[in-house]
């Protein structure tokens, strides 16, 4: 109706929609007797709208121009779909919030999503599976991930050690390292949904010859049981630190964990590989030169992050 009003012939409107004008023709009569009655007049010059044809076109205008906005949104959605998209998941880390600042900073026209998870394999799986782009992931020692097939790994840091979160009023907090036979007496809460974590603990208590109590639980409860003094937590060592609470490297640095960024072979669609663990050790080597604990044992043990490429 609206290309026939606008171009003033059916013949013409015809042309513009790309049909032929029998076709057209026989759409129009349908809609006529749809509503009832005429919606043009035909005359030699063209055709004209009728009081009926003025009143339909006042409320199909509207519905067509907004049926051409919605169009032209999905298909600019569509777009950001195929090509303006970066989805992130990691494991929790402290450098996601960094390094998210500096993608958007690189990537400003691109939807940057993220999905942080404790199960470092849920997160492998994902990526192989194409719900996410690149994961950031952690690894212990001993315990290696199911890496999918597919992926590629990208090391951050080879070995990063793993501290212990305690009471600034326990003890040991009085020292600047702690050993794990301080702690035998003390209450370890661990969260078992943490790939590896479990194994990790097993292994260093036997190797410290200590069997001691363990109360299972999220990270996020342990701050508030360890600032009351209630239980002692492993934890990395760029951990924020809490009032009441000391943070402490462990002796030998018996727990650890490597840190690698996995991908596709292919690589990720809205940024080159190199580009996004660029922006991600900077953001980690920027938390962890500023976590007071982790500062000095990187100055006793020589300066630089181990970071690899």
């Amino acid at each position: 109706m609206c290309a026939i009003a606008d171009s003033g012939s059916v013949r013409k409107a015809a042309r513009q929609l790309g049909m032929t004008q029998p076709s057209l023709t026989t759409q129009l009569r349908r809609i006529e007797k749809a509503l009832g009655g005429q919606l043009f007049f035909r005359e030699p010059t063209g055709s004209r709208p009728t009081a009926l044809g003025h009143s339909v076109l006042c409320r199909a205008r509207p519905i067509v121009a907004e049926m051409r906005a919605l169009v032209e949104e999905i298909a600019s959605a569509s777009v950001r779909e195929q090509g303006a998209r970066l989805r992130i998941g990691s494991t929790s880390s402290r450098a996601v919030a960094g390094w998210l600042r500096r993608l958007r900073v690189r990537l400003p026209e691109t939807d940057t999503t993220i999905r942080i998870d404790v199960s470092a394999n849920a997160l492998l799986q994902m990526v192989a599976s194409g719900q996410l782009d690149v994961a950031f992931v952690h690894e212990v020692e001993g315990a290696p991930l199911r890496v999918p097939e597919g992926l590629a790994e990208h090391e951050l840091i080879a070995r990063e050690p793993q501290f212990i979160a305690l009471a600034d009023s326990h003890p040991a907090a009085a020292q600047s390292i702690v050993r794990v036979q301080d702690l035998a007496d003390d209450q370890w809460m661990v969260d078992p949904t943490v790939d590896g974590e479990w194994a990790g603990l097993r292994r260093i208590w036997a190797a410290a010859g200590i069997n001691p109590r363990v109360v299972h639980g999220d990270y996020l409860t342990a701050v508030d049981l360890v600032t009351a003094g209630e239980v002692v937590t492993p934890c990395q060592p760029t951990a924020r630190l809490r009032p009441g609470m000391a943070v402490r490297p462990l002796h030998g640095d018996p727990l650890a964990v490597r840190l690698f960024m996995a991908c596709r072979h292919d690589g990720t669609p809205a940024a080159p590989v190199d580009a996004l663990l660029a922006d991600l050790t900077s953001a980690y080597m920027e938390i962890a030169w500023a976590s007071v604990a982790y500062r000095e044992w990187l100055v006793r043990h020589d300066g630089p992050l181990p970071v690899g490429t």
